[in-house]
C-alpha cells in the first residue's frame, strides 16, 4: 500500500508540474502509455530498499531482552546492544542508496532523450515520465522511509510481546526431537539445498515481464507501420492541387449563378425549408475536384513491389476484421467466445495444477507406506518382535544401525561434529509407526494439503497426516478441538493431540510431558458418556476393607482414596463386626425423586392443581409417566406451593438404575399431561430443587430419595477391648456428646454421624458412582447403645438417601465394572429389576457402619491423631537410608512368611486373634 501510494504522488506531483511548464498530454495516449512505464520500471527499487533495511535490522540471531528493549548476539558473551530503528534504517539507505538514485539517474536520462526527439505524443509522454521517475525518487527517501521506519517499530514492539514465544521456539530448534527430525530429513534426500541457491527467485515473474514488454513494443511497431499504410491509395501521397498553378489568380473558380449551379442549390434549399431544422442556417459544403493519375510499376515506385503486397494483404485482413466486428450479432459471439475461452483456460490451468497436487499426494503416501513397510520389517528382524492379532509388542525399538550408516551425509549437512541419536519407541499397533514416522520423517505440510488429505479417503485420511499438522488444523479453525476424537477416529491420538494444544496454550506449558497417563485406556466408553474434552485419565489408589459379614455373605470393600489410614480403620470396624456375628440391613424404601416447578397466573389455579394431582389427577400421571420406561415406575407425589408456584416431587423405582435421566423423561412427558387439563400452566424447570439433587436438605434427611437403609450390629465387650481398645461406655458418651448433641449444636442436617461421607465417597468413586452425590448420600446418623447390662455394643447406622445404581454412568468404565463384579452387583440383576443396586446401598451402609465404628473407638482414647502421624506421614525415597531399606526387606520378608494367612483371608476365613479366641471372617490380626 506505502508503494502504490508513493507512486500515486509521483504521478499527480509530475502532473502538476508538466502543467505549470505548460506541456498538454493527451488523456488517450497517457491511459496506454502509464501502464508500459509501469510495467517497465516496475516496483523493484522500493523492493530492493525494503529488503536493505530488514537485513539491518535484528534478525533471530539476537536474543531480546524485554526488560530493556534491547538485543544480544546468541552464542557470544558479547554485551547487550541497543537496537535502534532509525540506525536500520540509515545503514539499508547507505547500503542500496547509491544504487537506487544512479537507476533512477539513467532511467530519467533515457527519458530526456526522447523528450528532446520532437515526435509528436512520444516528447510529452517522456516529459511526463521523466518528473514522475523525479519525485518518486524524491518520495522514495521521504515519504517511503518513514512509513519504514514505523513498520519497523511496530515490528520491535510486536517480538517484545511475543519474548516467551519466540524463547520457546528457539528451544524447540534446539531439542532432541528437532535435531531427530533434522536428521531423518536429511536421510530422505541426498541433495542438499546450498545458501547460494536460496538466493535466486523464482524466474517466472521475469519471464511474464520480459513477455509483456517485448508485447508491447510488437504492438507499438506494428501501428506505427500500418499508419503509413493504411489503405492503396496512400501508398502514393495526394499531390497538392494548388501547386499546378503558377499564381492564385489561375486557380479556376465556380461561379454559383450559372443556371446548372442554381437549380442545384434551389432543390437543396427546397429541401431544408420542409425539414424540422429548417429554423437553422443552411450551409452548403462543396469539396474540391479529385484528381486520378495512372501510376506505372517498376523504376518510378518508391516502394518495392513484395513490401506493397505484404501490407494490402495486412491491410485487407483487417479491413475485414473492422468490417465483421461492427456486426451487431457477429460482435456478440464474438465477445461469448472470448469470454467461454477465458473461463476454459482457467479451468484447465486448476485442474493441471490439482492433478500435480494430487501426483504429489499420492507420491508422498506411497513413500510413506514403503518407509513403514521398511521400519516394520526392521523391527521384526533386529529385535525379534512378537506378532499377535496383528499387534506388534516389542518394549523398545533402536534405530542406531540406521543413523550410523549416514553418518557421512549427516557431516555434509550439520556444522556438528559428531552426533549420536538413539530413537527408542515403544510400538504396539501399526498406526503407531504411522505417527511417528510421520512426526520425525516428513515435513509438516500447506494447510490446503492438510485439508485434502483430512478430507480424501484414497489419499490416507487422518492417518496420513502427522500430529503437528493436525494441530495445525485445529489452530486454524479446521477441525474442532472437542471434535478430535470424531475426526481421527483413533481416539488415544485425539487424546495426546489435545493434551498438546492445552499445555502450548496454557501459561506453565507443562501438560504435554506432564505424568497424568493417558496411554492403554479404552476412551471408547468414555467418549459420549463420561467425559469431553478428555487429556487422560487420572489414577487413584484402591484399597480393599475387610472382608466384612453383611446378611451372612464375606464381602470385600474396594475404596479408592489418597486419606492415609481410611482403609486400615475400615478393615478394624470390619474386624470387630464380624466379631459380633455380622452386619444386618434392610432397605426401607426405593425410590429416586425428581422436583419440577410449575407456574400459574394465580394461586387459585395453583391450588386447583395441587388438588388434582392429590386426587384423580394422580391416576392419569402415572400412567403416563409409567409409559415412558420398562423400569419407572411412580411410587407417589408430593406437592406444595410456594405463592402461586407449585413444586411436584416424583418418587420413582429405577431399577438398578441411579435413574436421573429415567425420571426426568417421564416428568416431562407427565408436565406435557398435565398442560392437557391445565393450559395456563407454565413449565419453569423440570428440576426445581425440590429433588434435593446434590444439595443438602431437609427433605432428603426426612422423605428418603434413592434407597434408604438401615444397618446394625451388635459388638461383644471383649471384642470392643481387644479389638478396638477401648470401653462400651466410652463409646456410647462419645457418640451422644460428639454425634448427636455436637452436630445439633451446629445445625447439621443428616450429619450426625462422625464420618460417613469418607467411607461412602471411596466405595462411590471405586464403583463409579457420581461423586457429587456425597452431599444427600452421606446422610446418616449413628446411634450406639450398651446392652445386655452394658457389656456389649449395639450399634446402627440409618441413611435414608444413599443414590447408587449398578448400570450407567460410570459404572460403564472397565476398572469400575471390575469393583462391582468383585463384589457381585455389576450390571442389572437377570431376574429382580433393582435387586444389585439395592445390595450395593447395604454394602455402603454397612461399610460406613464400620467405619464409625473403628473412628469412634480411636477418638474414645485419643489414638486418632497418633495414628495418623505414625502411619500418614512417609519420608521421600531419596531421604531414605540402609535402615529404612533394610526394614522394608525384612517386612517383605515377614509378608512372604505369612502367605498362608493372606491366602485364608482371601478366602473369608478367620484369623486367631492374641488371646486364642477365634474371630470368624477377621482379616487383621489384633
Amino acid at each position: 500500500m506505502c508503494v502504490i501510494s508513493n507512486g500515486f504522488f509521483a504521478f499527480m506531483s509530475a502532473l502538476l508540474t508538466i502543467n505549470l511548464f505548460g506541456v498538454f498530454v493527451n488523456p488517450v495516449l497517457l491511459s496506454e502509455a502509464i501502464p508500459f512505464l509501469v510495467i517497465t520500471v516496475g516496483f523493484e527499487k522500493p523492493f530492493t530498499l525494503t529488503k536493505a533495511v530488514l537485513t539491518a535490522a535484528p534478525t533471530n540471531s539476537k536474543i531480546f531482552s524485554s526488560s530493556s528493549g534491547l538485543y544480544q548476539i546468541e552464542g557470544k558473551k558479547s554485551p547487550i546492544i541497543p537496537y535502534n530503528v532509525q540506525d536500520s534504517v540509515i545503514d539499508g539507505v547507505i547500503k542500496e542508496g547509491p544504487t537506487i538514485v544512479r537507476d533512477y539517474f539513467i532511467e530519467i536520462a533515457v527519458l530526456f532523450i526522447g523528450a528532446m526527439s520532437g515526435v509528436a505524443g512520444l516528447q510529452e509522454f517522456c516529459f511526463l515520465a521523466g518528473f514522475i521517475l523525479l519525485y518518486d525518487c524524491l518520495f522514495l527517501f521521504t515519504f517511503y522511509t518513514a512509513m519504514l521506519t514505523l513498520k519497523l517499530e511496530l515490528k520491535r514492539i510486536r517480538e517484545a510481546q511475543l519474548t516467551k514465544k519466540s524463547t520457546a521456539r528457539d528451544e524447540l530448534k534446539s531439542s532432541p526431537a528437532n535435531i531427530r527430525h533434522n536428521i531423518i530429513k536429511a536421510f530422505r534426500d541426498n541433495t542438499v539445498e546450498t545458501e547460494e541457491a536460496k538466493k535466486f527467485d523464482n524466474p517466472m515473474i521475469a519471464r511474464v515481464k520480459l513477455l509483456i514488454i517485448v508485447g508491447f513494443v510488437i504492438m507499438h511497431i506494428l501501428n506505427f507501420c500500418t499508419t503509413f499504410h493504411t489503405s492503396d491509395e496512400s501508398i502514393q501521397s495526394t499531390p497538392d492541387l494548388s501547386s499546378s498553378y503558377s499564381s492564385p489568380q489561375q486557380i479556376p473558380t465556380i461561379d454559383i449563378r450559372d443556371p446548372s449551379i442554381i437549380s442545384t442549390l434551389k432543390i437543396i434549399l427546397s429541401k431544408h425549408q420542409s425539414s424540422p431544422q429548417s429554423f437553422f442556417p443552411l450551409i452548403v459544403d462543396i469539396a474540391p475536384p479529385m484528381t486520378f493519375e495512372i501510376i506505372q510499376s517498376g523504376n518510378g515506385s518508391t516502394t518495392p513491389y513484395i513490401i506493397q503486397e505484404f501490407y494490402k494483404s495486412f491491410d485487407s485482413m483487417f479491413n475485414m476484421w473492422s468490417f465483421y466486428v461492427q456486426d451487431s450479432v457477429f460482435s456478440k459471439w464474438i465477445s461469448i467466445g472470448l469470454v467461454f475461452s477465458i473461463f476454459l483456460n482457467v479451468y484447465l490451468l486448476n485442474s493441471h495444477k490439482q492433478q500435480i497436487s494430487k501426483t504429489d499426494s499420492k507420491t508422498d503416501l506411497s513413500r510413506r507406506e514403503s518407509i513403514i513397510s521398511s521400519f516394520e520389517d526392521n523391527y521384526i528382524n533386529n529385535n525379534n518382535a512378537i506378532i499377535i492379532n496383528g499387534e506388534t509388542k516389542s518394549p523398545e525399538v533402536e534405530l542406531s544401525s540406521h543413523v550410523e550408516s549416514h553418518e557421512k551425509q549427516l557431516s555434509q549437512i550439520t556444522s556438528r561434529n559428531s552426533i549420536n541419536v538413539t530413537r527408542r519407541t515403544s510400538i504396539s499397533t501399526t498406526t503407531t509407526i504411522i505417527s511417528t514416522i510421520n512426526e520425525n520423517q516428513f515435513p509438516t505440510r500447506s494447510i490446503e494439503d492438510c485439508v485434502e488429505i483430512l478430507k480424501s479417503s484414497h489419499l490416507g485420511g487422518p492417518s496420513a497426516l502427522s500430529d503437528e499438522e493436525i494441530i495445525i488444523l485445529v489452530n486454524n479453525g479446521k477441525i474442532a478441538s472437542h471434535a478430535l476424537e470424531k475426526v481421527l477416529v483413533n481416539q488415544e491420538r485425539a487424546v495426546k493431540i489435545r493434551r498438546i494444544l492445552i499445555s502450548r496454550a496454557s501459561m506453565t506449558k507443562t501438560l504435554e510431558k506432564s505424568a497424568l497417563p493417558m496411554e492403554n485406556y479404552d476412551y471408547s466408553r468414555v467418549t459420549g458418556a463420561c467425559c469431553e474434552n478428555v487429556i487422560g485419565y487420572m489414577p487413584i489408589p484402591v484399597g480393599v476393607a475387610g472382608p466384612i459379614n453383611i446378611d451372612g455373605e464375606m464381602i470385600h470393600l474396594p475404596m479408592a482414596t489418597t486419606e492415609g489410614c481410611l482403609v486400615a480403620s475400615t478393615s478394624r470396624g470390619c474386624k470387630a463386626i464380624n466379631a459380633g456375628g455380622g452386619a444386618t440391613t434392610i432397605i426401607t424404601q426405593d425410590a429416586m425423586t425428581r422436583g419440577p416447578c410449575v407456574e400459574f397466573p394465580n394461586i387459585i389455579r395453583a391450588s386447583e392443581a395441587k388438588n388434582w394431582l392429590d386426587n384423580e389427577g394422580y391416576t392419569i400421571i402415572k400412567q403416563t409417566f409409567d409409559s415412558t420406561s420398562r423400569f419407572a415406575r411412580l411410587k407417589k407425589l408430593k406437592t406444595t406451593l410456594a405463592g402461586n408456584l407449585l413444586f411436584i416431587r416424583f418418587s420413582t423405582a429405577t431399577g438398578d438404575a441411579m435413574g436421573m435421566n429415567m425420571i426426568s423423561k417421564g416428568c416431562e412427558k407427565a408436565l406435557s399431561v398435565m398442560k392437557e387439563n391445565f393450559p395456563d400452566i407454565q413449565i419453569i424447570s423440570v428440576s426445581g430443587n425440590y429433588c434435593t439433587d446434590k444439595k443438602p436438605s431437609a427433605i432428603n434427611w426426612i422423605e428418603g430419595r434413592g434407597k434408604s437403609v438401615v444397618a446394625e450390629a451388635i459388638i461383644p465387650g471383649d471384642v470392643v477391648q481387644k479389638v478396638l481398645k477401648t470401653k462400651v461406655s466410652s463409646l456410647v458418651e462419645l457418640n451422644i456428646s460428639k454425634n448427636l448433641i455436637g452436630s445439633a449444636m451446629a445445625g447439621s442436617v443428616g450429619g450426625f454421624n462422625a464420618h460417613a461421607a469418607n467411607t461412602l465417597t471411596a466405595i462411590f468413586i471405586a464403583t463409579g458412582q457420581d461423586p457429587a452425590q456425597n452431599v444427600e448420600s452421606s446422610n446418616c446418623i449413628t446411634i450406639m447403645k450398651a446392652i445386655n447390662n452394658g457389656q456389649d455394643l449395639h450399634i446402627t447406622c440409618t441413611m435414608p438417601s444413599i443414590e447408587v445404581g449398578t448400570i450407567g454412568g460410570g459404572t460403564m468404565l472397565g476398572p469400575q465394572g471390575a469393583m462391582l463384579d468383585m463384589i457381585g452387583v455389576k450390571g442389572a440383576h437377570p431376574t429382580k429389576p433393582g435387586e444389585n443396586a439395592q445390595k450395593l446401598a447395604r454394602i455402603i451402609c454397612a461399610a460406613v457402619l464400620a467405619g464409625e465404628l473403628s473412628l469412634c473407638a480411636a477418638l474414645s482414647v485419643g489414638h486418632l491423631v497418633k495414628s495418623h502421624m505414625e502411619h500418614n506421614r512417609i519420608k521421600h525415597p531419596n531421604n531414605s537410608n540402609n535402615n529404612s531399606n533394610n526394614n522394608s526387606i525384612n517386612d517383605s520378608i515377614n509378608n512372604s512368611n505369612n502367605n498362608n494367612s493372606i491366602q485364608e483371608a482371601n478366602n473369608c476365613s478367620y484369623i486367631t486373634q492374641d488371646s486364642g479366641k477365634i474371630i470368624p471372617g477377621s482379616c487383621i490380626k489384633s
